[in-house]
């Protein structure tokens, strides 16, 4: 347990952290996995490439310095990492090696002067702390997933079924489990752990659920990212009767029961959490105003069966709008998704869940707030490392 002078030197980090917090996490990222290779298909090269995950973990040390006296006020943080952590199977092992290569970041970048022995020897306690609330938490989800209806705990090889192509980029892959026994329900909005071996690596990704669970079988629709080695390995390679090891469904941005309206809003393929959540809105018996952006007619995915949806449930309104027009109708506005067109599609007093690229979900939020959404009726998720939508 930290004592009062621990959390104070914790506490006097701050303003390091705050100018040079991604210096040090990215020297941690290098040094990690290139001296520590069995980590490596925890974490996914494009978010290392980009800096978003060194951003990532940079904010998230900052968040937890600033709040060591009341962790509580961290608030859905937590909850977000146990829930990824979960996705991709971090253990118990893992953590000695992210604090000793944690610790010897703090000494190297920051220097002698500054990371004294003290310093060191607060943020070692500071991240045991952490390290146990984080270890504890995840095996009480695994054990609860383990335990439940069709739940498992580690991978379990499923097989490519079926898949279908959904736009110009985005293919659903449908998988059931080789046992031909129950899978886990998962709750709308949630992701799945896929483990995959290109080329003798290991790669890990998440991929949310594209479609209400059955118990029978899960569904994720993946986009082609240029030169992403998981997506184009799926579009390429992966057919059916190909066997696939897969964890548990996880995550905790999920659809909250209420009877209220609900306005689901999605950029590109974000729209992939949003179906499933769609069709558990619809059977609610729920109002739901259904917006998805799209760059054109050729990348937008699933338009036929919202359509289908909206054709047999007169309380779903459904609005698509294109960056660009390339002659084929369908579109109800074309551009950008604006402040002026939230005005005119959202009902009152909705609860709004939003998701996509990241610089989509930042303007949607500063449109939401100028309209004067409160916070609270405000849900999102980020795809990757979670980054903050100023």
């Amino acid at each position: 347990m930290l004592d009062d002078q621990q959390r104070a030197i914790i506490k006097a980090t701050v303003p390091l952290l705050e100018t040079g917090g991604e210096a040090l996490t990215t020297h941690f990222y290098a040094m990690m996995l290139d001296e520590y290779p069995e980590v490596r298909p925890l974490f996914n090269p494009a978010h290392q490439a980009s800096g978003a995950q060194p951003r990532a973990l940079a904010n998230a040390v900052l968040m937890y310095a600033r709040h060591i006296d009341r962790l509580e006020q961290l608030g859905g943080l937590v909850g977000q990492i146990i829930n990824k952590h979960v996705a991709l199977q971090i253990l118990p092992e893992h953590y000695p090696i992210v604090g000793t290569c944690l610790l010897r970041a703090i000494r190297e970048v920051l220097g002698e002067d500054i990371a004294t022995p003290a310093v060191i020897d607060a943020w070692a306690a500071a991240y045991q702390q952490l390290a146990d609330l984080l270890i504890g938490a995840e095996e009480d989800l695994y054990r609860q997933k383990a335990q439940a209806t069709g739940g498992w705990r580690g991978a379990r090889a499923f097989r490519l079924v079926r898949r279908e192509r959904e736009s110009q980029e985005i293919v659903s892959f449908y998988f059931e489990p080789v046992d031909g026994q129950p899978v886990l329900k998962a709750e709308p909005g949630q992701y799945i752990g896929v483990q995959l071996f290109i080329d003798g690596v290991e790669q890990r990704r998440n991929y949310s659920l594209s479609s209400r669970c059955d118990g029978r079988q899960y569904r994720i629709s993946v986009k082609r990212q240029p030169g992403g080695t998981a997506s184009n390995y799926l579009h390429d390679h992966l057919q059916v009767g190909d066997t696939v090891p897969m964890f548990p469904p996880a995550g905790d941005f999920t659809l909250a029961d209420g009877q209220g309206p609900l306005v689901l809003i999605s950029g590109g393929v974000g729209i992939t959490p949003t179906l499933a959540m769609l069709e558990a809105a619809l059977e609610q018996g729920r109002p739901v105003t259904f917006i998805h952006c799209a760059r054109n007619a050729a990348v937008h995915a699933f338009g036929d069966w919202v359509d289908a949806l909206a054709a047999r449930h007169p309380q779903l309104k459904r609005f698509y709008c294109y960056a660009e027009s390339d002659g084929t109708p369908g579109a109800d506005a074309i551009g950008l998704l604006d402040q002026a067109l939230l005005e005119r599609w959202l009902p009152r007093e909705a609860q709004v869940y939003y998701l996509g690229p990241q610089p989509f979900m930042a303007a949607v939020r500063r449109h939401l707030q100028a309209l004067g959404v409160p916070e609270s009726q405000m849900h999102h998720e980020h795809f990757g490392p979670a980054a903050a939508l100023a």
